[in-house]
């Protein structure tokens, strides 16, 4: 009898006359025990197919990209990095380096030193085999630690954790130096005793308080129980963790936990900031809000009923904002907004009106934007006349959740100047800008006005953006470009049968061709308009990036009496107009010849 031995849960001989002889046991349970646990006994070889996956937060990887944790049904567990389109490349393999930590310690699960019971014991097989078999797995924020030198001088390192949770409840929780490269990227590894039994989902809790970030791991089970696990993060700098676990619900109730999203919100009544936690458990919303006061830690806890007929599938937030989406296999899609109340929280409920094309498939998960421009949707046709189709065909589709004004409003309220941050809804007013071919007139004169009273280099870059849209859309699509002839073609026509037809036709095709000459005469002077402009607000930008170079400049350099900053030609550009009275070049300049 042959298997497929991935995980190490001993010597490989030993493991494989021990796997046969439990599944020809006569005793039924042990055998049938055996052969249907596919981890233990794949029958059929390695099994294909993804199991989990996760992004990590943008910035860990050397391109300031996003690193994926890849998580097959073989229960290897892997971590990829992109450094081009589709291209995905290995970084570390985590099944392997946990087998052999796991391995080096006689697979003990205290790290007592030990000596650990025989495989030959089925219960200690099954240890072995469930104490390495991730279930899922989620990243943490960018975090930075100290690391000392050769020198002894201490160095801050930008790190990122990685939190895996084990069938057996226990979580590893990998720290990894930024960018990884390698092995050696592993700076620590820890295992966490959740004494949660049959685990299903974990994500990370992370709260700030007073100036104070407080950091966990909340852990659901398939059998009802939601706990806050405390993290020991004494080497990340600015983090606390709990004193003990915290647990959110206790009830055995045989609701497993589908999801868990953790949210931080600003109590409006306490004036401070509170830490909302949800979860799906079968067709309800669980809600926990945390709110630390001066008696300690507040916790209130209920569920959300009335929301889907059948068991949520799938569920997202909108962390700007709070705004939670659930959908369930009857293809509905509600939107829960938390309402807070003195000492807890409601939520209005909505449900979202499906466009045509959407209503009615069979949909299998969801997902909000950042900034919640658009809900993305995966979905196929579901049943046809009462039958399953033999072919599936499984659609990503968009809908947008905002309108041209609510995303122009938030664009130019936001207290967060970063157009890299907020992509989707850039990408919700090129779109009106390309279909229209005009900037929405709200927009361009409040954007005007923000201009003359603030002028961030925040603004600047989204007047530029959009003039650089418009500039796009006035340009002609390939398919305008179609060839014309230049010149008439000869032909031989039979005056005294059509000539009357052909004059009129000629007359009729140069009309179009003036009418054609004055549109396209129109279009070039509104796109050398929009160029003019266009270079206006580069020029606008230049200079407010060179007042900063020649503000960090003189702050950070120790002037002496023979030190010599040559930023007199920045200067010079900076009051060579004389249109534009700049006081802060003026500065400038009498600091350089100062």
């Amino acid at each position: 009898m042959c298997f497929y031995i991935l995980l190490q849960v001993g010597p490989e001989n030993e493991v494989q006359t021990v796997k046969e002889s439990f599944a020809k046991s006569k005793d039924p349970v042990v055998s049938q025990m055996i052969l249907m646990d596919r981890v233990i006994h794949p029958q059929s070889g390695r099994l294909h197919g993804v199991k989990y996956t996760s992004w990590s937060p943008l910035g860990c990887d050397k391109y300031g990209r996003c690193l994926l944790a890849f998580l097959t049904l073989d229960n290897r567990l892997t971590i990829h990095s992109s450094h081009l389109r589709l291209q995905w490349t290995p970084l570390l393999d985590l099944t392997e380096l946990y087998g052999e930590m796991l391995k080096s310690r006689m697979y003990s699960a205290q790290n007592d030193g030990s000596p650990p019971n025989s495989i030959k014991d089925l219960d200690e097989l099954q240890r072995r085999y469930r104490m390495q078999t991730p279930v899922c797995m989620e990243w943490s924020g960018l975090c930075s630690m100290q690391q000392v030198q050769t020198n002894n001088a201490c160095k801050d390192v930008n790190t990122v954790l990685l939190a895996v949770l084990m069938e057996n409840g226990d979580v590893v929780v990998w720290q990894f130096s930024l960018p990884p490269q390698g092995k050696d990227s592993v700076v620590s590894c820890n295992t966490i005793k959740s004494g949660v039994s049959l685990p299903s989902m974990l994500t990370w809790w992370e709260y700030e308080h007073s100036g104070r970030k407080m950091s966990g791991l909340i852990v659901g089970s398939s059998v009802g129980p939601v706990k806050i696990l405390p993290v020991n993060l004494k080497a990340v700098k600015g983090y606390f963790t709990l004193r003990q676990p915290v647990v959110l619900w206790q009830d055995k109730d045989q609701i497993p936990v589908h999801n868990i999203k953790c949210i931080t919100l600003f109590h409006p009544h306490q004036k401070c900031n509170c830490s909302l936690v949800v979860a799906a458990r079968g067709p309800y919303v669980f809600w926990c809000l945390l709110l630390i006061s001066k008696a300690g830690l507040n916790v209130h806890n209920s569920h959300v009923t009335g929301l889907h007929s059948t068991p949520i599938i799938s569920m997202t937030v909108c962390h700007n904002g709070g705004t939670i989406f659930t959908c369930s296999l009857d293809g509905k899609v509600k939107k829960l907004t938390p309402v807070f109340t003195d000492v807890a929280v409601e939520f209005k409920q909505e449900e979202i009106a499906l466009p045509e094309g959407v209503a009615g498939r069979r949909i299998h998960g969801i997902s909000v934007s950042p900034n919640g421009a658009y809900l993305a949707l995966i979905s196929n046709e579901g049943m046809i006349n009462g039958l399953h189709p033999v072919n599936r065909t499984y659609q990503v589709q968009f809908i947008t959740l905002k309108t041209t004004d609510e995303t122009a409003a938030e664009l130019l309220e936001s207290q967060m100047h970063n157009l890299f941050r907020k992509t989707d809804l850039l990408d919700l007013l090129r779109w009106r800008i390309l279909k229209d071919k005009s900037i929405p007139p709200v927009l361009q004169n409040n954007l005007d006005e923000k201009l003359q009273t603030s002028g961030f280099t925040y603004l600047w870059r989204l007047k530029l953006f959009l003039l650089r849209t418009l500039y796009k859309s006035m340009q002609k699509s390939p398919s305008e470009h179609l060839w014309q002839p230049t010149h008439r073609e000869g032909k031989a026509v039979d005056e005294e049968a059509g000539g009357g037809d052909d004059e009129i036709a000629e007359i009729s095709t140069l009309e179009e061709l003036r009418q054609g000459d004055a549109e396209r005469q129109s279009s070039e002077e509104q796109m050398r308009e929009i160029s003019s402009r266009i270079e206006e607000v580069e020029s606008q930008l230049i200079r407010e990036n060179m007042k900063k170079v020649l503000g960090e400049v003189y702050l950070n350099t120790c002037v002496t009496q023979n030190t010599c900053i040559p930023t007199k030609g920045v200067c010079d550009f900076l009051t060579n107009d004389p249109a534009n009275e700049d006081r802060a070049a003026k500065v400038s300049l009498l600091l350089t010849v100062s």
